[in-house]
């Protein structure tokens, strides 16, 4: 199978960003209000408007001013979608309904309304405005929302024009009100589930992917169509996006009843990807460190994984493995034999390997000079290209946006890894613009990295930076996507034999063989904390392909015990912190640690150095992910099937049956930003404070069924009534975890 079949497969004919699978919904359910219009054409001034039912209960509103938009907008969404009444047939540009904003229209799919209005004071009869109404089931209508247009403020659709060329930047409104909650939007380290009183610049760097993806507890989703960046804004009376430059304002709205986001979530993925069953071996314990230095060290790895008797899933190699950045290859003099490597590792623990690249190239790089030549490296509005500093160099980054270097990244990578046995791969750096952080001059002194250089104006393929970058990190998902997909001989969306791991994603990344994790995170138990809310967020959006770094990732250098490995208080913390990833997506081990005594290139971080007291409860939780497997793997195929969270906030099961959970989680307090289900059996609460015994956890009130006491405590099988808090003993050999039901069906993956 060549590339073009490749990119045939992922990338539509209408745009070449425009994402379809061959899977579609054979029709409406029995009773469906299926829309009896394509669309509405509304001309507004040099303003024009294209609405038009898209997916089920839901509408897909195209802006522009003057020039019409052509097949080169970048899209993330499927036209048609996975499921609809649209019944696999693509809407495109279709309507069959003209207005000039004077004349009252009202459109209906399924349960949701759209519907004209004009602005406070139009005496003349004014149709311009955007509302949406869901239907309820005794036939009222319930406003979701719409243009925010009060007696004074700036237009809800706003555009203007701060460069010479044609395109424009936008900031559209929508109504909100101070008790609506909102969950989503990508991920930010910022401890919150409900993003309201939120600004959210989209703008990607480490630890940082914000989303324009999001659910609402009025019981609409949402999702802002653009490559471009901007900004998220959730006030008390507005919500606002901005794009910075683009071409087409592209949304689509869709709604649920209040309270089903099982339902909400089956139409994100609907529309931005479902996601693959992910291989086997995944779903167990993946080990890595900053860094293993040459083979030497991988195989002793290897043996002391048998030799403690403790499993592995996949073994890693960091970065600056390679000579140069952009040779895409391990060096020869540290890695000799890689065949001989991966076979041996496979071989002893029975563990598949990942290795690293970044998408900088540097000027000594084997493949620079043919990648200039080609056109292949991202440049930049002014001056040579380059964007960034690592190591000694400045950089350029490939063009992921640009299939042809897509094709040629993985040309690289299938000759000097994958041909070899190192057939997964880790995207780091994948964040676009500069070399991922929010600043420039990556990796020189603190003083210079402070200096505040923008960030640099990038050219792409696909646009620029303000026009197309959040594109970029999606593209580098594409590029391993694609060149996987061609090695295996397998169609987007089928079961995935191998993988990526990326630092950064952005709308729809689930539907790639690809985790995203939460980036560089510091080793304190504040960070610790903050990473449950990002995930439950992750998870909101559509990710459930989620993970982190256990321990944390660097050093904070004001905590003189932070990352040590023969710090007892580090100790302890990452015992908490690693029993915790048994508990979501992904069980995943890396960090740059320090320590007193040094015996490897760098410091230790395998399960038998934090002390020998530590180690059992460490293997214990690495053992017991390897029991959890069936429940996992059964998690992940619903995922697969309907885009059913894994992680799930606790708004996500008991909104409808306690009321306490919609309160505090507007408040977004402990219990709803550190608690949450995994999957539909097991409550998860890490501990996220030192030298504690006990934890309290607020156990939610469940359905009637599930009867007095439902939940069961995993350590002492007590069982525990609903609607309270309860406090439970946490020795550091437990995390507090609760199930329902019983442990058996939990094993045997009988939840479904």
């Amino acid at each position: 199978m060549g590339f073009q079949r490749i990119l045939q497969n992922l990338l539509a004919a209408a745009s070449i960003w425009n994402v379809a699978f061959a899977q579609n919904g054979t029709g409406a359910p029995p009773g469906y209000f299926a829309p009896n219009s394509t669309g509405v054409f509304m001309t507004h001034g040099f303003e024009t408007l294209l609405v038009q039912p898209f997916g089920y209960d839901g509408f897909r509103v195209r802006a522009w001013p003057f020039r019409a938009p052509d097949a080169s907008q970048i899209s993330f969404i499927y036209d048609p979608p996975l499921e609809g009444p649209e019944n696999g047939q693509p809407v495109g540009m279709n309507f069959d309904t003209r207005v000039n904003g004077s004349h009252f229209f009202a459109l209906r799919n399924g349960n949701t309304i759209i519907k004209t209005f004009g602005d406070a004071g139009d005496t003349a009869g004014g149709n311009y405005r955007l509302a949406f109404y869901r239907v309820e089931a005794n036939g009222s209508e319930t406003l979701l929302t719409s243009e925010y247009r009060p007696l004074k403020s700036i237009n809800p659709r706003y555009y203007y024009w701060p460069g010479p060329g044609y395109e424009f930047s936008a900031e559209f409104s929508w109504s909100t009100g101070p008790d609506e909650q909102i969950y989503g939007t990508g991920t930010q380290q910022d401890h919150l589930v409900n993003k309201k009183g939120s600004v959210i610049d989209m703008v990607n760097f480490n630890t940082h992917i914000p989303t324009p993806v999001f659910m609402s507890s009025r019981g609409y989703g949402f999702i802002w169509n653009s490559a471009a960046q901007g900004r998220m804004e959730f006030g008390p009376l507005r919500n606002r996006i901005t794009a910075a430059s683009t071409t087409l304002v592209d949304y689509t709205i869709f709604s649920a009843p209040v309270g089903d986001y099982d339902n909400l979530q089956q139409k994100i993925s609907a529309l931005t990807g479902r996601a693959p069953q992910p291989p086997d071996f995944s779903l167990g314990y993946l080990h890595s460190k900053l860094r293993y230095e040459n083979q030497t060290e991988v195989l002793l790895l290897a043996q002391n994984f048998v030799k403690y008797n403790i499993p592995v899933s996949l073994i890693v190699i960091d970065y600056q493995s390679w000579a140069h950045q952009g040779d895409w290859a391990l060096q020869a003099d540290l890695w000799p034999d890689i065949p001989y490597m991966t076979e041996y590792v496979k071989n002893l623990t029975g563990a598949e390997m990942m290795a690293s690249l970044w998408p900088s190239v540097e000027d000594a790089s084997v493949n620079y000079a043919e990648m200039q030549q080609q056109g292949l490296l991202a440049a930049t509005r002014s001056g040579p290209g380059t964007t960034d500093s690592w190591n000694g160099s400045y950089i350029r980054n490939y063009d992921a946006t640009n299939p042809r270097a897509r094709a040629f990244l993985w040309d690289q990578l299938d000759m000097n890894y994958y041909q070899k046995g190192i057939k997964n791969f880790w995207i780091d750096q994948a964040d676009g613009g500069a070399l991922g952080e929010a600043y420039e001059n990556n990796g020189q002194s603190n003083y210079i990295q402070s200096l505040p250089f923008p960030l640099p104006d990038v050219l792409y393929a696909a646009g620029t930076q303000m026009s197309a970058g959040k594109l970029y990190p999606w593209a580098h998902q594409a590029a391993i996507e694609e060149g996987l997909r061609n090695a295996t001989n397998s169609q987007m969306g089928e079961p995935c034999e191998y993988l990526s791991l990326s630092r950064s994603g952005y709308i729809g990344s689930q539907r790639f063989c690809s985790m995203i994790w939460s980036g560089d995170t510091t080793a304190v138990w504040e960070t610790l904390s903050a990473q449950v809310a990002t995930g439950l967020s992750a998870a909101s959006t559509g990710w459930g392909w989620w993970t982190l770094d256990a321990g944390g990732f660097q050093a904070d250098p004001t905590v003189y015990w932070s990352n040590n490995i023969d710090e007892p208080q580090y100790r302890q913390l990452y015992v908490r912190w690693l029993q915790w990833t048994t508990f979501i997506p992904f069980m995943r081990n890396h960090g740059s640690r320090a320590c007193n005594f040094q015996d490897a290139y760098t410091c230790n971080n395998e399960p038998w150095v934090y002390g020998a007291s530590n180690t059992p409860i460490i293997a214990s939780y690495i053992r017991l992910r390897y029991q959890l497997g069936p429940y996992v793997k059964a998690l992940f195929n619903q995922f697969h099937l309907s885009g059913r969270m894994i992680m799930r906030p606790l708004f996500m099961d008991f909104s409808l049956t306690d009321p306490n959970i919609n309160n505090l989680t507007a408040l977004n307090t402990n219990v709803t930003t550190q608690q949450y289900m995994f999957g539909p059996r097991i409550l998860v609460t890490p501990v996220t404070l030192p030298n504690v015994t006990s934890w309290s956890v607020y156990l939610p009130k469940t359905s009637s069924a599930n009867g007095t006491q439902p939940w069961t405590y995993w350590w002492t099988n007590q069982t525990y009534a609903g609607g309270q808090t309860v406090t439970v003993p946490t020795p550091l050999e437990h995390i507090p975890v609760f199930h329902l039901g019983s442990r058996a069906d939990i094993f045997s993956a009988n939840v479904f």
